[in-house]
């Protein structure tokens, strides 16, 4: 069985990736930046973990030794410690990428965005794709996933929904098909044992906004309102960003400002519920509160 190194792994969908592997019966080595990060994994037998920081080229030393399959998820939402996106979705992969080169790593599957090519000037697509092309001039045989959001995504319309109130751009009828973490991880590995090179997927139900911010106001049990903001505003809160931010504060907005102005319906895929998933992560909010 082919060993696999997930990078990633303490992340929303990594974690899901690590269990599919696992459940599979592939032997897993699991990259975490620190020790305590291990007891994310006490339901699962990892057999190895690599202690490292992805920016940081010398503590990944033979962390691809006797790999051969790399995943990599790893990437972050706000930029944050100094560091950018560059810095780590694009630089860090890289740091990964050297090493599977040295080792002689057979297959390096990266997870980046569906829709990139529409927003070539956002920061943190600018990072994910330059480090696209990087892995395909590799010469390692390559497969690159491109989601729709994750559930973890649409939590944004849980949180607004809390309050009564949900905001959206424009008339609400944009339509998306966000997957569970769960599904998307059967997906991956699916598409590694199957040799595919790149993939767009999706959750199995398209909704519209107006659609998820009534299932989110339906998951607190009220009756809220939705109140339309006209698309023009956008330009404006991005000009206002760019000019009196820097790029670590506007990038996630300019990102969630961006990808709500059109429709990101990818390939259908999966089987979980998104209103399943809202009703536990209201449960556990509740829990956290008392």
């Amino acid at each position: 069985m082919k060993k696999v190194l997930v990078a990633g792994g303490t992340g929303y969908l990594g974690g899901f990736v690590v269990r599919e592997f696992k459940k599979r019966g592939y032997p897993v080595r699991v990259l975490i930046r620190k020790e305590d990060q291990k007891e994310k994994f006490t339901d699962v037998d990892v057999d190895e973990f690599f202690l490292g920081d992805i920016t940081k080229p010398d503590t990944l030393k033979n962390i691809t030794a006797g790999i051969d399959l790399v995943f990599s998820s790893v990437g972050i939402t706000r930029q944050k410690d100094g560091m950018t996106y560059m810095d780590v979705d694009y630089q860090g992969n890289v740091n990964i990428l050297n090493e599977a080169l040295k080792t002689g790593v057979k297959h390096f599957t990266y997870v980046s965005v569906f829709n990139a090519y529409k927003f070539p000037n956002l920061k943190i697509i600018q990072a994910k794709e330059k480090f696209v092309k990087e892995l395909k001039n590799s010469g390692i045989r390559s497969c690159i996933i491109r989601p729709t959001g994750f559930f973890n995504d649409m939590k944004e319309f849980l949180m607004m929904a809390k309050s009564g109130k949900v905001f959206l751009l424009g008339d609400g009828n944009y339509k998306l098909n966000p997957v569970s973490g769960r599904d998307l991880a059967e997906f991956c590995v699916n598409s590694i044992e199957n040799n595919l090179h790149e993939v767009e997927v999706g959750g199995p139900v398209i909704y519209t906004q107006n659609e998820l911010a009534e299932i989110a106001f339906k998951a607190w049990n009220i009756k809220g309102k939705i109140i339309h903001i006209p698309v023009f505003f956008r330009n404006v809160i991005l000009f206002l960003l760019r000019t009196f931010t820097s790029s670590k504060f506007y990038g996630p907005i300019e990102f969630f400002l961006s990808v709500a102005t059109i429709d990101n319906v990818a390939p259908q895929y999966g089987k979980e519920n998104l209103e399943e998933f809202f009703k536990k992560e209201i449960k556990k909010y509740k829990n956290s509160v008392l």
